[in-house]
């Protein structure tokens, strides 16, 4: 069974509409204790995310540019596009002038993974789940995708063993402890242990693979052609 977002992600979620001001914005990220909130148009889309990153932006663009002595850096002067961004953003006083957006966002059932995978691409630590309409649903961070390896070993087994067809072999035993699976048992080619292996991987809840499975034939070794003399 493949662990969908809607299984991990937390329901209730603070959230700010586009016209929320600046102190606002920033006392909600204080009260809740959260580092990011979605930005929801009045039909509760997520159009962006506001972060204390964004709010910062703010005030070390006054710093940076209003201060006496400031000076910009070489790569500030060398990224000017970034800059103007930056610059821009900065200006703003309310959540939808500051926020980043488009938000990255990802949907309710969609696996697990999927959302590991967009959160170590774009470098984020949180993603906001939506529905079909792209309304907020809720949200899901880094610490809820660790609920995956939490799954008690039974349960890993138990999977493994009603997708036995997933795993190709029929014959092998499985065993799992600590979240650790173990097959074992003999195939008639080394092929067939390493597609168990890899399939066995793939399972939700799974920290580690041991294959024990011996083979009769290696059916992976390169063969070699002799050409005649």
């Amino acid at each position: 069974m493949t662990m969908t977002v809607a299984s991990v992600m937390t329901i209730t979620v603070a959230s700010v509409t586009r016209d929320v001001p600046f102190h606002v914005v920033a006392e909600k990220l204080i009260a809740t204790g959260v580092g990011a909130l979605p930005v929801l148009d009045p039909g509760g889309v997520v159009v962006g995310m506001i972060s204390e990153a964004d709010l910062l932006r703010k005030e070390d663009f006054k710093e940076r540019y209003y201060g006496e002595y400031y000076y910009p850096p070489l790569r500030t002067r060398l990224r000017r596009r970034s800059g103007a961004r930056r610059e821009t953003s900065a200006e703003g006083v309310t959540a939808g002038e500051l926020m980043s957006s488009p938000a990255i966002v990802v949907a309710a059932d969609s696996p697990v993974v999927l959302a590991a995978r967009l959160m170590e691409r774009h470098g984020i630590k949180r993603l906001p789940v939506v529905d079909d309409l792209g309304r907020l649903a809720g949200i899901v961070t880094r610490r809820d995708l660790l609920k995956v390896f939490l799954r008690p070993d039974a349960d890993i087994a138990g999977d493994a063993g009603r997708h036995a067809d997933i795993l190709q072999v029929d014959a092998l035993k499985i065993t799992v402890a600590d979240g650790v699976l173990t097959l074992s048992g003999s195939v008639e080619r080394r092929s067939q242990a390493d597609a168990a292996a890899r399939a066995a991987d793939r399972l939700d809840g799974v920290v580690a693979v041991h294959s024990q499975i011996t083979w009769t034939q290696d059916d992976t070794a390169p063969v070699t052609v002799r050409t005649p003399a």
